[in-house]
């Protein structure tokens, strides 16, 4: 009835934690689940760990970071490739995740008593217990140039971004949103089938946006967000949030391992969305847009660092911003960062 799918790179300690946190949710009903770990080529020791320790999860190791999207999609390409059809539901966990009490068995038995619904993600909270962001809208090319680059700093609750958080919704309510943040997402297999798998010229990051909008249309090739067909979604979502369920989320402990990696791959994904849904003209304003945030940001670090305030810092924002910059000037549509 349920595979749940963790893709883990270099993150063994709280790996062990999340299929700890599994195993006690799945306990808390008669739930029953197949749990597949793909490694990414962790050099930490993990399939080990894994084998040893929890020796009825299997393990898939990828032999190189394959990133995210690819990852999940070789666990879900076994899945759905089986004889007896895989299972009715998989559940997408980043390793980072521990859900709490029976968190697992009420998604399931949301999407059970919700045949219409495709998919349902719980409440996410950070490690000391305060709310985590997780349900979106789906965005505009405004939303992308002023939520998750150097401008949101200058105008953090800008309306775009509020908008694009669902922000003027209550956080503590069953609802429909456009998407939701991938950390943990239970989804109808059938829908898998009809939408495709993840777009894997997405690393990390974007993927389950774009992914939620071809399940939201259930086909692989729907139109591209307009006015209209946001809208329409806003109405009809067939993606639910379950704020009853909970799940913790120590957010970015695999992507913070290679931070300037985290800001290129984030930002590139977003331009490759862009290209995607907006064409090549929009984008490439998008990125100019972009590129002149970190700009700013660079030219704020190096007048700090010439002020002596906390130069070890200043050096590593600079170098940082400089290889970001440089990958927004390469930016391939094609063919994105690997």
């Amino acid at each position: 009835m349920l595979a749940i799918v963790i893709v883990s790179w270099n993150v063994k300690d709280l790996l062990r934690r999340c299929l700890t946190a599994v195993k006690a949710s799945l306990a808390a009903s008669d739930l029953t689940a197949e749990i597949i770990v793909v490694d990414n080529d962790s050099h930490d020791g993990t399939p080990a760990m894994v084998r040893s320790e929890f020796p009825d999860v299997q393990v898939i190791e990828a032999g190189a970071n394959l990133g995210f999207t690819a990852g999940n999609n070789l666990a879900l390409r076994r899945l759905l490739q089986r004889p007896d059809g895989g299972p009715e539901f998989v559940l997408l966990l980043n390793p980072d995740t521990e859900p709490v009490a029976d968190a697992i068995p009420q998604l399931v038995a949301f999407l059970q008593s919700h045949p219409a619904a495709i998919a349902v993600g719980p409440r996410l909270l950070y490690n000391d217990g305060s709310l985590q962001s997780s349900r979106r809208r789906f965005p505009t090319l405004l939303t992308m140039v002023w939520e998750s680059t150097p401008w949101e700093r200058l105008w953090p609750q800008n309306p775009w971004v509020r908008h694009y958080h669902c922000a003027d919704r209550p956080d503590d309510r069953v609802q429909r949103v456009g998407w939701l943040v991938g950390a943990a997402l239970l989804v109808r297999t059938a829908a898998i089938r009809q939408a495709g798998l993840l777009d894997e010229r997405f690393f990390m990051y974007s993927e389950e946006l774009e992914w939620q909008w071809r399940l939201q249309w259930r086909q692989p090739a729907p139109p591209p967000p307009t006015h209209a067909r946001r809208e329409k979604v806003e109405v009809e979502s067939q993606i639910w949030y379950l704020p009853e369920a909970v799940v913790i989320h120590h957010e970015g402990k695999s992507s913070e391992q290679m931070p300037v990696g985290r800001h290129c791959h984030f930002q590139q994904s977003r331009l490759l969305l862009a290209r995607m849904w907006y064409g090549w003209p929009l984008t490439l304003l998008l990125r100019r847009l972009i590129w002149l945030g970190y700009q700013y940001e660079l030219s704020i670090e190096t007048l700090k660092l010439a002020l002596g305030h906390r130069p070890a810092l200043r050096r590593q924002r600079i170098a940082t911003y400089k290889q970001v910059l440089a990958a927004l000037h390469d930016f391939d549509p094609v063919h994105p960062l690997r």
